[in-house]
């Protein structure tokens, strides 16, 4: 594709992406940990095949499925793929909430950053694929330069407060 084959036309501002379909090895696995660990609502189920989970009763945000993977291992690091799944939570309290939930389950942060736009925990589900946990701040508070260009950062994220900020 060449420069002048480029869409200069910008999506509109209020697109969104979807849903992700992941491949996993073990279905019940996996359900411990979006369903038990992340409390996403299971919507359907098929068997030991596939479950599809949402959150506020959507249809499914998270896809899950063992057709092309059942019993298999994770891809090799430094191998092309996903990269993580990013799940954005309402607000710093409920983040928090989720924080508490992955700890209490023992399972170990990966990092946590803060952005400057958002604040951000980063870990890997069952199957070895990174999972994101962040939360934005208003776009009003985004770090800009004297340009007014967005500035993001990475900073060591305050999980001590975090935490706090759960109850």
């Amino acid at each position: 594709m060449t420069n002048a084959e480029i869409s200069t036309e910008m999506l509109p501002a209020t697109t969104t992406i979807g849903h992700v379909h992941l491949k996993v090895a073990d279905l019940d696995r996996a359900l411990g940990f979006y369903h038990g660990v992340l409390g996403f609502e299971v919507q359907q189920r098929m068997g030991d095949q596939a479950a599809f989970l949402g959150a506020g009763g959507y249809h499914h945000h998270i896809g899950l499925n063992t057709w092309e993977s059942k019993g298999a291992g994770a891809p090799p690091p430094g191998h092309t793929g996903l990269y993580h799944t990013a799940i954005l939570f309402p607000n710093r309290a409920s983040l928090g909430a989720a924080l508490k939930r992955v700890l209490a389950a023992g399972i170990d942060l990966d990092g946590a950053s803060d952005h400057g736009v958002s604040e951000a925990l980063y870990l890997r589900d069952p199957d070895g694929n990174g999972v994101e946990l962040y939360r934005d701040r208003p776009q009003a508070d985004w770090p800009r330069d004297a340009q007014g260009h967005l500035a993001m950062y990475s900073k060591r994220l305050d999980i001590s407060a975090l935490l706090a900020e759960a109850g």
